[in-house]
């Protein structure tokens, strides 16, 4: 079998019922794995699409605002976890509440952080090995702005994969994370709209063109596969060279 292959793995990603976390669960199918698409909307679409090119996947119902409930429904089989799974709030950091920061923080970091848990819990009670792959920001290297707990999450997200790497790669567990440069989505929708803004971030990006959900699909799948085995606590930037401009 090609070490770029997933056959025979189970697989389940967060947030699969749209942009990139809908094309992480397409690609990983598509590379042979059985794909569950979990995610607090209905995932059917997802579904539809990985059994349309021909792989195998089902969907799960997962609220991580109620995190507890979305670790007991947290399958003990799985091979892969993908962490995508994400929410934002925006407002000047003088009027930032607590409640815009717990949230995001819940969502972005604990939840990532108690999922990677559980995961690792079952796969090495098993003996399995396991891959976990993180989906973190251009904001775990830079500040942002009006962002002060999306920034401080997905900080949060490069440093939990690199502890949790160090800690489980001698169990047969890699851990790393992708950092999605300017990728066109939902959530970048108003911004793509706007002219100005949309002719700003494409000056700045050495790629010339906004990331397509694809291409962060192509790289968690190159991370789950064997061709990865000896690649943990990275934080791999999938941005056209936003970074190193």
């Amino acid at each position: 079998m090609s070490v770029f292959r997933l056959d025979g793995k189970r697989a389940l990603v967060t947030g699969a019922n749209t942009g990139i976390g809908q094309a992480i669960a397409v690609g990983l199918a598509e590379a042979g794995a059985h794909v569950i698409a979990a995610g607090r909307r209905s995932c059917a679409e997802t579904v539809q699409m990985i059994e349309a090119a021909g792989g195998a996947g089902e969907e799960l119902a997962m609220d991580l605002a109620d995190l507890p409930a979305a670790v007991a429904a947290l399958p003990a089989d799985l091979d892969i976890l993908v962490n995508n799974a994400g929410i934002i709030r925006r407002a000047d950091s003088v009027d930032f509440t607590e409640a815009d920061w717990d949230e995001v923080m819940d969502v972005n970091l604990k939840a990532v952080f108690q999922l990677c848990q559980t995961f690792a819990r079952a796969a090495i009670g098993a003996g399995r090995e396991g891959r976990i792959v993180n989906i973190a920001s251009l904001l775990s290297f830079q500040g942002g702005i009006r962002v002060p707990s999306y920034t401080a999450s997905k900080h949060g997200v490069a440093g939990l994969t690199k502890i949790l790497a160090n800690e489980w790669a001698a169990r047969g567990i890699t851990v790393n994370a992708v950092a999605p440069g300017y990728i066109a989505t939902n959530n970048t929708e108003a911004l793509r709209n706007d002219p100005d803004r949309s002719r700003a971030i494409l000056e700045r990006i050495p790629a010339g063109r906004w990331g397509d959900p694809a291409d962060i699909a192509g790289a968690v799948t190159f991370l789950c596969t064997p061709a990865a085995n000896y690649v943990t606590g990275a934080v791999l930037n999938v941005d056209g060279g936003w970074l190193a401009r």
